[in-house]
């Protein structure tokens, strides 16, 4: 298997007749998902979503891929296109439309929809190509054809790219129920035709790839979900993703089976649900939808609420309720129904709203406890059959940090693929396919971009480690008046302090700590008032470490008496 290495440098020129492909994000990480095909001068892009911050990272709202090393080539951009309608595949594309408004943007009917209304907010109108699977449309130099795969939302595509120097095929990201609700099956024949015909590149989905054997169906989830709203006493409060048509679709079966009415909770669950039921992805039976004021007329054995929050998002409906900050109060005989993942790093804020919901007296249904949540991508065993069925010539896995994608690369090595020829790269690596074969031949820049409200890329690592310093040390504010003829204090300094367990008495040991660094900087002719801030915040940094080991944010205000 061929690894990137820390010292690639710049890429060399591509070569006449090769492609080029650089994953932007996705590689190494779950999220962000985005990567660039280059061929005759010409770029696609396929999707191009948003990565969702950490605890380390206080303050950022989501980190986008880094358009650096296309940026200047906004021009040469052919099409955009959207594999399904995710955050982490269609995230960024306001961003990236903001850099150049007029670049199409190409996908299924709801994975548009779902972009349309996000963009709306942006205040951008796009340029838009529907398309659906079995059609096949030309980009320039990239000749596209669309293939139905089943994914946790609907209307999810893989896409065929031929080129000059040969056919690529990336999945999306799929799975392979034989039973989906929608019985929009992955097109396995499609991909068995693409296979004789020959794919010289596959960019297969890793996210499950270390998992043995194969996805549940998620029909196998109607008797857990049946159960909930056949049983509980009072209310049940569904959270699932505010994307999920088809596990929305099972709870509201479910309920109108029982005799409950049905409320969906948080904006961005009445906004999607509400389109899904516009272009006819979710089937609401008449009269079951009731809007919030309709809902208080009710008995509570005959409510449901569809909220979003199920990954313990301090904003969202879930956290809010288990707070009691919601105007739904939760209270015992209430069953709450978290109907979805665990996304990795999120486990302790959805154990955490677990618990609190759990002392209101809720009885919490969750993936531990009950049967509620199948995944969206495909297990080994699915990966296997994919490799088999395609035969590809190079693989390149995507979408998974550094275990994942190493999982799928020994899953097609297993297969047969020549170990030389499947490629392990992470972000900003280039991979060219050039004669037929694929390899690495250097690297780009592909660092996080924050956005931080309104701010694109204002936020920096350094900025972050000062938040982190302020989160967990505090800060202090040294206000010094300086006599400008001699140097030195002409009264003792003042002490702000936030954050910093301290009383009157706490900063009275540093002033003779100060006092001797303005000596010694009077000494050595140093009068500058920016370099005596610099030395009197190593100073009192130094002191705060030695005498309570933390390190406080120290700001110096030097005034001149």
């Amino acid at each position: 298997m061929s690894h990137p290495h820390p010292e690639l440098k710049a890429a060399p020129p591509l070569p006449e007749g090769g492609l080029r492909v650089i994953a932007l994000g996705g590689l190494g990480e779950i999220g962000r998902n985005m990567t660039v095909f280059e061929h005759a001068g010409k770029l696609l892009i396929v999707d191009c979503g948003v990565l969702f911050p950490e605890e380390t990272q206080p303050g950022v709202d989501v980190i986008l891929p880094d358009f650096t090393s296309i940026r200047d080539r906004l021009d040469d951009i052919v099409a955009v296109v959207l594999t399904h309608g995710h955050e982490d595949h269609i995230g960024g594309v306001p961003y990236l439309l903001r850099e150049r408004s007029d670049i199409p943007i190409v996908a299924s009917k709801l994975t548009l929809a779902f972009l349309e209304a996000k963009l709306k907010e942006h205040g951008i109108r796009p340029r838009t190509v529907r398309v659906r699977e079995g059609d096949r449309r030309s980009f320039g130099p990239f000749d596209c054809e669309f293939v139905a795969v089943n994914h946790s939302i609907p209307d999810g595509l893989a896409v065929a790219i031929r080129t000059g120097a040969g056919m690529v095929l990336h999945t999306g990201d799929f799975k392979m129920d034989q039973f989906p609700l929608d019985d929009r099956i992955t097109d396995l024949r499609a991909f068995a035709r693409l296979g004789e015909e020959g794919v010289d590149l596959f960019l297969t989905d890793s996210t499950n790839a270390e998992v043995p054997g194969f996805t549940t169906s998620e029909r196998e989830l109607n008797p857990a979900i049946e159960q909930v709203l056949r049983t509980a006493p009072r209310r049940v409060i569904v959270s699932s993703f505010a994307s999920h048509v088809h596990r929305i679709q099972q709870v509201l079966d479910a309920a109108h089976q029982h005799g409950r009415k049905v409320a969906f909770v948080g904006r961005s669950m009445v906004r999607n649900m509400g389109i899904a039921r516009d272009l006819g992805y979710l089937k609401v039976p008449p009269g079951l939808v009731v809007n919030t004021k309709e809902l208080e007329k009710l008995p509570d054995h005959k409510i449901t609420l569809v909220c979003t929050g199920s990954q313990g998002e301090p904003m969202a409906a879930l956290s809010r309720m288990a707070n009691r900050d919601h105007q739904i109060r939760i209270g015992k005989g209430d069953t709450v129904l978290l109907a979805s993942s665990l996304i990795p790093g999120n486990e302790s804020a959805i154990y955490r709203v677990i618990n609190g919901l759990t002392r209101w007296g809720a009885h919490v249904v969750h993936k531990g406890n009950a049967k509620v949540h199948v995944s969206g991508h495909a297990s080994a065993g699915e990966l296997v059959y994919c490799y088999n069925i395609v035969k590809p010539r190079n693989v390149m896995p995507v979408h998974g940090e550094w275990r994942h994608l190493q999982a799928n690369g020994d899953l097609a090595i297993r297969t047969g693929v020549d170990p030389d020829r499947v490629v392990i790269a992470e972000d900003g690596v280039v991979v060219d396919l050039v004669d037929g074969r694929a390899s690495i031949t250097g690297k780009v820049t592909a660092g996080y971009v924050y956005v931080d409200g309104m701010e694109v890329g204002g936020v920096t690592e350094a900025s972050l480690k000062d938040r982190r310093t302020l989160g967990e040390e505090g800060v202090v504010t040294v206000v010094a008046i300086v006599d400008a003829d001699t140097g030195a204090l002409a009264e003792a300094p003042d002490f702000l302090a936030r954050g910093f367990a301290h009383d009157d008495t706490t900063f009275e040991p540093v002033i003779p700590v100060i006092e001797k660094t303005l000596a010694t900087a009077a000494d050595e002719g140093i009068g500058n008032p920016i370099q005596l801030e610099q030395l009197i915040a190593r100073a009192v940094a130094n002191w705060a470490f030695r005498t309570y080991r933390r390190r406080p944010l120290i700001i110096p205000v030097i005034i001149d008496a």
